[in-house]
């Protein structure tokens, strides 16, 4: 590798593409564009700044913001300056958990949108090695009275780059000196998990880290100098560092982030019209968003009329069927479909694409488990997701899916430079084809978890980093990710099997469940806590002309939900894709769904098992009676009678 520190590789970029656009940001009515070289300025004034307002090599200063020119600007300021950022989550609201994260790094600097600075100057006075805070906007009143009663220099951002200007060569020199005795080993992150406070996980990823992981991904991803993604996944994550910020960096591409609105639901809004703008050449997902995307554009077709959606159902079946798990679309027989797939593309898929911008090639895929079907849905319209698997720990990409091999429904090929082997709880290496955890090394693994040996130990053995993930290999070389270890159902016969495949498909298959977890924990019977759908179960009940208020209606809805699960037993529809004993016997509708709100989800849409198995011990242990095995229990009747509740 050419570079041996992130601020190199962002050096070098600079001289081969001084020129190209690097930044585009949207904070009016139109997109403005920074380059490569007008970007390197601002990185070095700000770190200039950071350092007369006292950061010294080695000192952590945390990130609080939307996706912006700033963020990117003061991540690279941070570590030109020898700091190590610390990305934490605007999604954070609870002040303790912001706290903690701030002491547990030992926080000397806070750079923060003005979103967000109402959280930080309260906590200001708690933190003992707080010594400066940067703010990107303009302060409120509120945050103005707040930085009065505390003992902290506050600066603008642009107020640290005058004073950054005014000093001259006073700080160049030492930058210079700060930047060239960075080493590969040096940390450049601290990124926090959505962990519980009595566990801190602070994951550390060197510049080594993640300029290996830039090259592993950049291996197996073609993303020319002339390529633009829109930036729609959460920056502080190390998906969005290593493929959507220093990947792009590394070949001169361009970064559009999303104009922010005055809340993040009109941020969410903003999503399609910035796409259209951009027109990006690739996206980065997770299900969770992919689903959205998928939602969108089938409501888009069923308001055009039948006949439009009736064309859309039969090309994606037509598709369906000639691509099939796309290494090994057509040949025989099926080659007969290619022109009817062409001839759908011509007439509707590609006015799809084109709301997308006309140029997307590929989403890459990331985070939690994807369904095949929504695979198959995104390959068909010309578009495919190529699904990937990573984990934060891992810099993080470990496998994927490309343009240049790809499997539906697995989580790609092993990227190059990293050995994977799928071990056995006795921890030897089991063969090809059987299911074991999920075990790599290589330079992309991180260097440990801040102030936590015992994490750190358990966790890399050897230098193999055990990721708690259940996986195997195929005969091809593709890995298929099954869930995680900590979150398997456990019969009372001690055998074992991962959840997520029956959550997901539960989900997927039926438009009546929102959200669905499974449990079993050495019990005679799996149970599932489920969040339905209320519009759908209201239209169904207002179909049957049933009243969720009444008994009548209650039990109409608990039969409809009881039906929808019976589809995956044996002789459903679905019956035969996962074994019996794994599907819910008993089921507990919820009111309330999960969220990051009330601590059940975490920033990257997957729920939190651990928390919701707390929040709803008692209820979980009720469906193991014989009234709440019972579906028509006077729990469930009560959470469907809440339908009746205005909306």
């Amino acid at each position: 590798m050419e570079y041996k520190t992130l601020p190199h590789l962002f050096e070098e970029s600079v001289n081969r593409f001084p020129d190209h656009v690097f930044l585009k940001e949207k904070r009016h009515t139109s997109y403005t564009e920074t380059t490569y070289a007008d970007a390197y300025k601002e990185v070095r004034r700000t770190a200039r700044g950071l350092i007369s307002a006292g950061m010294e090599k080695g000192d952590r200063v945390a990130l609080i913001s939307e996706g912006r020119n700033d963020w990117v600007i003061s991540e690279l300021a941070i570590l030109f300056g020898g700091g190590i950022c610390v990305p934490l989550s605007v999604k954070i609201e609870e002040p303790e958990d912001l706290l903690f994260r701030l002491q547990h790094s030992g926080c000397k600097g806070v750079i923060v949108s003005g979103s967000h600075q109402h959280k930080v100057f309260p906590l200001a006075g708690k933190l003992g090695l707080l010594a400066f805070i940067v703010v990107l906007d303009p302060l409120d009143e509120a945050a103005e009275i707040a930085i009065d009663e505390q003992a902290v220099t506050v600066l603008y951002m642009d107020q640290l780059r005058q004073t950054a200007d005014e000093m001259g060569e006073t700080f160049s020199g030492m930058l210079e000196k700060v930047k060239d005795s960075l080493t590969p080993d040096d940390f450049a992150n601290i990124c926090y998990t959505s962990g519980t406070t009595a566990d801190p996980k602070g994951i550390i990823l060197t510049h080594k880290n993640y300029i290996h992981n830039v090259e592993q991904a950049s291996a197996i991803f073609d993303v020319p100098a002339d390529y633009t993604s829109l930036h729609i996944l959460p920056w502080d994550h190390s998906f969005a560092h290593t493929v959507g910020i220093y990947a792009l960096i590394r070949n001169g591409a361009s970064l559009a982030s999303l104009k922010i609105g005055k809340t993040p639901n009109e941020t969410i809004k903003n999503i399609p019209v910035c796409i259209r703008e951009v027109r990006p050449y690739f996206l980065l997902s997770v299900p969770a968003l992919a689903k959205n995307f998928r939602k969108n554009i089938e409501k888009g077709v069923k308001e055009q009329g039948k006949l439009a959606w009736w064309l859309f159902r039969t090309g994606l079946r037509a598709a369906y069927a000639y691509n099939r798990e796309g290494f090994n679309k057509g040949g025989g027989f099926r080659n007969l479909l290619k022109p009817v797939v062409r001839l759908f593309d011509l007439i509707l898929f590609k006015k799809i694409r084109e709301g997308f911008g006309g140029r997307l090639r590929f989403f890459v895929g990331g985070g939690a488990l994807l369904d095949i079907e929504l695979q198959r849905f995104f390959y068909a319209i010309g578009i495919p997701m190529y699904q990937g698997y990573g984990l934060t720990e891992a810099s993080p990409v470990i496998s994927s899916n490309t343009p240049h091999w790809h499997k539906l429904g697995s989580s790609g090929k092993v990227v190059p430079w990293l050995d994977l082997k799928i071990c056995g709880e006795d921890g030897l290496e089991k063969p090809m084809g059987e299911q074991g955890e999920i075990v790599v090394r290589g330079e992309n693994v991180m260097a440990g978890y801040w102030n936590n040996e015992r994490a750190t130990t358990e966790t890399i053995q050897n230098g193999w980093l055990h990721t708690g993930d259940l996986g195997y290999l195929d005969n091809d070389g593709y890995l298929y990710v099954l869930g995680r270890s900590k979150s398997l159902l456990i019969g009372s016969d001690g055998e074992k099997y991962s959840p997520e495949g029956i959550e997901e498909a539960m989900m997927e298959k039926s438009p009546f469940f929102d959200q669905v977890m499974l449990y079993n924990n050495q019990n005679p019977y799996t149970v599932a806590l489920v969040v339905i759908n209320k519009a759908m179960m209201r239209e169904y009940l207002s179909d049957k002309g049933k009243d969720p208020a009444t008994e009548e209606g209650q039990r109409a809805a608990l039969r409809k939900l009881g039906a929808e699960i019976d589809r995956f037993m044996p002789g459903g529809e679905f019956g035969g894709m996962f074994p019996p004993r794994w599907l819910p016997a008993a089921v507990a509708v919820l009111n309330e769904a999960f969220s990051e709100a009330n601590g059940l989800m975490n920033s990257t849409m997957k729920i939190v098992r651990p928390a919701i198995h707390k929040h709803y011990a008692v209820t979980l242990g009720n469906l193991y009676s014989p009234e709440g095995k019972d579906l028509h229990n006077n729990a469930n009747k009560a959470a469907i009678a809440a339908l009746s509740k205005p909306q």
